[in-house]
């Protein structure tokens, strides 16, 4: 009997074994039993969480002083959302109850601000405002509705310190006024105004339900929230009211010494038909972080938590490489890219659940410790507080993929390392601490100047960081406050995790190439 020829033919298994989900579990098995690689996961999952305490120890300069121990930063109050918000200014009111409607024409605005000790200068800061506005009470952080010309930002509506909305735009004077009004139908507001007092146009509407019956209505004036004491006066006339009038009553809403440690009390005068009004403070979002806490501030520890992903991302390639078992890899899977795939699907999936895992417990403990310090913590939408969890992970996945490229690209632990710290880890260290930074360090940080901190943050792969960002910005508030050493970012969250993902992406393409140009 004769045996007929056996024909070769490729293996079942083998083909099975090209597949991706086949390499990526493959993958998975050989990261799972490096000991080194799961404990830079438990290592990162530690280190993130744990800066929170760091972070709520010193995020701030506030501290006990005198023997009553009184705070040397006072908490700031906070207004109808539980927002930590500025509340001074002078405050010239009358009683409204129920409905009614208030117009005045504003004719000027002027200021002073602090140049010294006890010494002002003239100057009207872009902020700086005088206006009508109907308040529930002159308690500091009750609701309010408020139209308002300001030193440079035209005529606005604000209402309940977080809300903006613009009018007329230009500067008031006497041969340009402003006019002015507030409509109040229950708990909604709406705000006109004028350039003539007869041609009205609708500025906005503000629904308040906090409203009572009887309100406190009239005139008012604040400087600006700035770092130095400011002051505005304003010059009302054509002043109509739809109720009975009485005599008007001043108030220093906040007490004379406000937020911006005025020293001297506003004031009003009454002369040829006009009322002037001069007030110090603000009526703003409190936005320093000196005086209140930002949730974000929990996941300060996310660039440590960074160094061991970046290792574990490059070492994952390298380490074949040092020991010569690319030759292996390369040999059961002839597709250097699937190669490539899985391992980026393994290392990203992995760090992305670190992440998650780590961000969480970081909010967690950041939500109670920071909300037991004497400073108000900004209240943060659920679907906000899952983007920034969420957004922390894949920060960290795509982190550890591009580590993971360079390692493709480098082929050594070493340099794969150092690479991916000086594109990530640097620009972030360098943006965001003052003290790194050379030259002499003030409220906008170091010798780099804000706008080159900023493009840090703008090309380089630490633009990931901004998805962490959830206090917004408001256009009422000057942007002093809004550097990155105070957790605000120049791009958007999810853009500047974009510009992240391209530099992983074009990585990731880079080392392809060169994988399947060079031998093993």
């Amino acid at each position: 009997m004769t045996t007929g020829a056996v024909t070769p033919s490729r293996s079942p298994l083998t083909q099975e074994r090209e597949s991706l989900r086949q390499l990526v579990h493959a993958e998975w098995t050989k990261f799972r039993t490096v000991r080194g690689w799961v404990i830079a996961m438990i290592v990162a999952i530690l280190a993130i969480p744990a800066f929170v305490f760091i972070a709520s120890s010193s995020g701030n300069s506030c501290h006990a002083t005198g023997a009553a121990g009184a705070s040397a930063c006072p908490s700031p109050p906070t207004g109808p959302g539980g927002e930590p918000v500025n509340d001074a200014f002078y405050f010239v009111h009358q009683p409204l109850t129920g409905n009614g409607t208030i117009t005045a024409a504003v004719t000027s605005l002027t200021g002073q601000q602090s140049v010294g000790p006890n010494q002002m200068a003239p100057g009207l800061q872009p902020w700086s405002k005088a206006g009508i506005i109907i308040k529930e009470n002159t308690s500091q952080g009750s609701a309010y509705a408020a139209m308002m010309v300001t030193g440079s930002d035209g005529v606005r509506m604000q209402w309940d310190y977080v809300n903006d909305t613009p009018g007329l735009a230009g500067r008031v004077s006497a041969a340009k006024p402003r006019w002015l009004r507030l409509v109040r139908a229950g708990g909604t507001v709406t705000g006109y105004d004028s350039a003539d007092g007869a041609h009205w146009t609708l500025v906005g509407t503000a629904a308040l339900p906090r409203l009572t019956s009887t309100v406190q209505a009239g005139l008012f004036a604040a400087g600006t929230g700035s770092e130095n004491p400011t002051v505005a006066t304003g010059v009302f006339r054509h002043i109509g009211l739809s109720w009975p009038a009485i005599q008007w009553t001043g108030t220093n809403v906040g007490g004379v010494n406000g937020p911006n440690s005025a020293s001297e009390p506003g004031s009003l005068r009454q002369r040829a038909g006009a009322i002037t009004v001069t007030g110090y403070g603000d009526i703003s979002p409190q936005l320093s972080p000196l005086g209140a806490w930002s949730i974000q501030r929990a996941l300060d520890g996310t660039a440590l938590g960074l160094i061991p992903l970046i290792v574990a991302g490059a070492m994952f390639i390298t380490a074949e490489y040092r020991r010569g078992l690319i030759r292996v890899s390369l040999t059961a899977v002839p597709r250097r890219g699937r190669l490539l795939a899985a391992k980026a699907v393994v290392i990203g999936a992995v760090s992305f659940v670190t992440g998650l895992i780590a961000a969480t417990l970081a909010v967690a403990i950041g939500t109670r410790t920071l909300a037991s310090s004497s400073q108000p913590l900004w209240p943060v939408p659920a679907l906000t507080l899952v983007r920034m969890v969420v957004g922390t992970a894949a920060l960290l996945a795509v982190a550890a993929v591009l580590a993971l490229a360079l390692g493709t690209i480098r082929r050594r632990s070493a340099a794969a390392v150092a690479a991916a710290i000086v594109m990530i880890f640097v620009p972030y260290l360098l943006a965001i601490v003052p003290d790194l930074q050379p030259g002499p360090v003030g409220l906008t940080g170091g010798g780099f100047g804000l706008g080159v901190r900023e493009w840090l943050l703008r090309i380089t792969p630490a633009a990931g960081f901004s998805v962490q960002q959830v206090v917004p910005r408001f256009p009422q508030v000057t942007g002093v406050f809004y550097t990155p050493n105070w957790g605000y970012y120049p791009l958007a969250p999810w853009a500047g995790f974009a510009v992240e993902c391209a530099w992983a992406a074009a990585a990731l393409t880079l080392a392809l190439y060169l994988l399947r140009r060079r031998d093993a």
